[in-house]
């Protein structure tokens, strides 16, 4: 969550029965702090943050968490053994996002205390494997005997129960709360969600780390340059190191890295994040009376 999820998000989730995730991956550590700060001062509910192991300073990231005793850590983009020990050791709950079988087992034996299993259908880093949620929860819920919250696709309740069917514990939401008052993102680009159809986004970017993106001007500049073999030097060029901020953030739908999930092509309005909340527990209660019941 990316430019995305910062403490107003977080903390309207967590305010709402849920647990939100401050996300750390375009913060410097004072940013991050005062974040962790705000969230405190604006909920009294538990709240997370996740923090992207690819990118630089995460050692004073994670003094920050703990030093601002936050309780819950979701890493994601990285090895999770380099930092569970360090963080279960000082109390922490650490979960880590997979996108196989193979990085759940891996992050089984890392200690963590979950796995979010997060198919290819999800918006941002992704697994280069391209497995759907659907064939990838059930998979990894026979590989690991820890909790599991599936991810990837997931913006309603029907989507939740069926998670819940293929053996998750929980679900992680992204793209859905995107498109929230709350979320940081530019308006330009919240509005560009809602009109995003279907195949509208695609995963690209998996000689350096596959993303995946609305098809705009700068990935057709990406879907050019790979197709004549670009270096993994030139895509890293070209890519920068502001692509993200420019589009998601700054609003530039042209130029700018535009990540967001399939389920993209679902959404339609942007509402407040209590109101998905609601919407998405009212509807997966619904749908499992009716099963049950029906």
């Amino acid at each position: 969550m990316i430019w995305t999820s910062g403490w107003r998000l977080a903390s309207a989730v967590s305010n709402a029965g849920g647990l939100g995730i401050i996300g750390s991956g375009s913060m410097y550590p004072e940013v991050l702090k005062e974040h962790i700060q705000k969230c405190k001062a604006a909920t009294h509910s538990s709240f997370g943050v996740n923090v992207p192991l690819l990118y630089p300073d995460i050692d004073k990231l994670m003094k920050v968490i703990v030093d601002e005793e936050v309780k819950i850590v979701f890493s994601s983009a990285g090895n999770p053994s380099t930092w569970t020990k360090f963080l279960k050791e000082k109390g922490l709950k650490v979960a880590h996002v997979v996108s196989s079988v193979k990085f759940a087992k891996k992050a089984e034996d890392a200690g963590v205390d979950a796995v979010v299993a997060e198919g290819f259908e999800a918006g941002g880093h992704n697994g280069r494997e391209e497995t759907t949620t659907m064939v990838l929860i059930p998979m990894v819920r026979d590989a690991v005997k820890i909790p599991i919250l599936a991810a990837g696709g997931i913006a309603t309740g029907r989507a939740m129960l069926a998670a819940e069917a293929l053996g998750a514990d929980g679900v992680q939401v992204g793209s859905r709360f995107a498109a929230s008052e709350e979320s940081s993102l530019h308006q330009n680009f919240k509005n560009l969600i809602t009109q995003t159809d279907e195949g509208g986004t695609m995963l690209t970017l998996k000689q350096l780390t596959p993303v995946r993106m609305i098809k705009n001007k700068f990935f057709h500049q990406v879907q050019e340059a790979e197709m004549r073999g670009a270096s993994k030097k030139e895509l890293a060029e070209l890519l920068g190191k502001r692509r993200s901020k420019t589009g998601m953030f700054e609003g530039n739908l042209d130029e700018g890295e535009l990540e967001i999930g399939q389920v993209a092509a679902a959404i339609r309005e942007i509402k407040p994040a209590a109101k998905i909340l609601e919407e998405l527990w009212n509807e997966y209660v619904e749908v499992k009376r009716k099963i049950v019941f029906d």
